[in-house]
C-alpha cells in the first residue's frame, strides 16, 4: 500500500485543494483499506481499489460538509504554488495548465485527472468514479472542448542579453 501513497495524496489534493485535507483523506483511505482488506479481490489493481476508496470517502465528506456549511475550498494557486521568483518555463506552462483544468467543473476535473495524470483507462476511471463508461467519455470530450477554447499557452519572455535582473 505504501507505494501508492503519493498517488493517493495527489488525488486527495486535486479533490480537496487543501494539503491537510488530502493528508486526512489518505489516512482515512489507508484505515478503511485495512479494515476492509477482506473485500480486496486478488488479481485486481491495488491502486485502483485505493483510489476508489478515497473517492468514496471524499464524496461522504462533501455530503457532510454541505450539512455543516461554512467550510469552503482554498484557491488551487495557493495550494499548488511554485516556489522561486524566476520559475522554469515548464513550471510556468504547468501552472497555466493547472489553472485551466482547475476551472473545469468538478466532475470533468476529476475525470481528466484520473485519465490523463494517473493514466487510468476509461473503464478504470468509470469504476473509480462509479459512473458508466459513456459518462467518462462524455466528460472527457466536453473537457477537451472547453480546454480547446483557451488561447495558446504563453511562456515567460527570455532575457536575450544574458543579464540578470
Amino acid at each position: 500500500m505504501g507505494q501508492h501513497l503519493a498517488r493517493l495524496w495527489r488525488y486527495g489534493l486535486l479533490l480537496s485543494r487543501q494539503r491537510h485535507v488530502a493528508e486526512d483523506l489518505v489516512q482515512a483511505t489507508c484505515v478503511r483499506a485495512l479494515e476492509r482488506a477482506g473485500q480486496y479481490e486478488s488479481g485486481t489493481r491495488m491502486d485502483r481499489w485505493l483510489l476508489s476508496i478515497l473517492h468514496s470517502i471524499w464524496l461522504n465528506e462533501v455530503r457532510a460538509r454541505r450539512v455543516r456549511l461554512g467550510q469552503g475550498l482554498v484557491n488551487a494557486d495557493e495550494a499548488l504554488s511554485f516556489d522561486g521568483e524566476h520559475a522554469a518555463q515548464t513550471h510556468v506552462l504547468a501552472a497555466q495548465v493547472i489553472r485551466r483544468v482547475d476551472a473545469l467543473p468538478e466532475a470533468q476535473r476529476e475525470t481528466v485527472y484520473l485519465a490523463y495524470v494517473e493514466g487510468l483507462s476509461y473503464r478504470e476511471v468509470a469504476e473509480v468514479l462509479q459512473v458508466p463508461i459513456g459518462t467518462v467519455m462524455s466528460r472527457l470530450a466536453t473537457a477537451r472542448l472547453k480546454l480547446a477554447e483557451y488561447p495558446p499557452l504563453h511562456t515567460v519572455p527570455s532575457n536575450t542579453t544574458g543579464e540578470r535582473r
